[in-house]
């Protein structure tokens, strides 16, 4: 049976506004997860990434440990830690930390990527003699072990993170990554609002493949979108050219903050670049909510995910909070 009243969740990568400094970036992240809360979103995830100075992302344990204070029920979560850049011990010490802090509202998205270029990879000490995505697996199962029961353990571990049993997902844009999550029995988070190539073929292997632990009984399914709602179709699609730009400035590698909507983006791309663009955001929900809830029945009738977690880079902070309301009612009245 098609599931259309799902939860909902949201992705920041805590982006810089033109005309903010970084404060008022964070401080803007910080409005939007009170914002969201407020609303009944399930979780909010920060993701990790690093020499991108318009994004501030960088120390993202920090930034969760941040929103986890001003927030009061919402879960907060990694979207994710880049576990290559990391020792796994190390995350389930500060995640251990967090849970201690703040039972039951915390998150551990974990991802194979650097979330950076290779230079600043290899700065952040890695990945010296090998490349640690290979190695992957067995972080992931060794960060799994310092969150369980101490009788389970070693002489090594996680003060405060043993017995914590923070919930872990496995991130990704890949096949890879649905075989790995479905191996290991946790549920599955997909990258579909910048690469939404494989999306379907990652969501029937991972459940073709799915085993029970004892983490998860059954496979559960989360699909990251971007959604960007308004009262009309004209203004979505007239603010939906901040996100066309910030995805331009990934193509083009500058570092631009994410900037006010424009009139025509054929003015400011090429058309190699607008079919670049479009390409990677062709998990868009646009428009009014009449339209958006089409939308989302086409998408759930088709994929009938468990979870939806949305990311919107819409540059009035305000029409931004109105698009997380406008995206959650269309999913409440389904």
């Amino acid at each position: 049976m098609t599931k259309l009243n799902i939860p909902v969740s949201v992705l920041n990568l805590a982006p810089v506004r033109q005309g903010q400094t970084n404060q008022d970036a964070i401080q803007s992240m910080v409005d939007l997860a009170k914002a969201t809360e407020q609303l009944g979103y399930k979780r909010y995830w920060i993701a990790e990434h690093h020499n991108a100075p318009t994004l501030m992302s960088s120390a993202t344990s920090v930034l969760i440990k941040h929103v986890l204070d001003k927030t009061d029920s919402i879960r907060v979560g990694a979207g994710g830690i880049m576990l290559p850049n990391h020792v796994p011990l190390v995350v389930a010490e500060q995640f251990g930390t967090m849970e201690t802090i703040h039972p039951d509202r915390v998150d551990l998205g974990l991802g194979r990527a650097p979330g950076t270029d290779m230079m600043t990879a290899r700065a952040l000490r890695r990945a010296y003699h090998q490349d640690p995505t290979y190695q992957f697996s067995d972080d992931v199962n060794e960060l799994l072990m310092y969150f369980d029961d101490p009788s389970n353990q070693g002489q090594v571990m996680a003060h405060p993170g043993a017995g914590t049993y923070v919930p872990a997902y496995i991130l990704g844009s890949s096949t890879d990554s649905a075989k790995l999550a479905a191996k290991l029995g946790l549920p599955y988070a997909f990258a579909a609002h910048f690469a939404p190539d494989h999306l379907k073929e990652a969501i029937r292997i991972y459940r073709e493949q799915f085993r029970p632990s004892n983490y998860l009984s059954e496979p559960y399914m989360i699909v990251c979108v971007n959604v960007i709602a308004s009262d009309t179709d004209e203004d979505a699609r007239r603010e939906l050219t901040t996100t066309q730009q910030f995805f331009l400035n990934i193509i083009r590698n500058t570092k631009k903050p994410l900037s006010p909507p424009v009139d025509n983006m054929d003015d400011i791309w090429t058309p190699f670049e607008k079919h670049t663009a479009s390409s990677m955001t062709s998990y868009t929900f646009i428009g009014s909510p009449e339209t958006i809830k089409q939308q989302w029945i086409d998408f759930q009738n088709e994929l009938n995910v468990d979870e939806v977690m949305a990311v919107s880079y819409i540059y009035d902070q305000a029409k931004q909070e109105k698009s997380y309301q406008l995206f959650k009612d269309v999913i409440e009245s389904c």
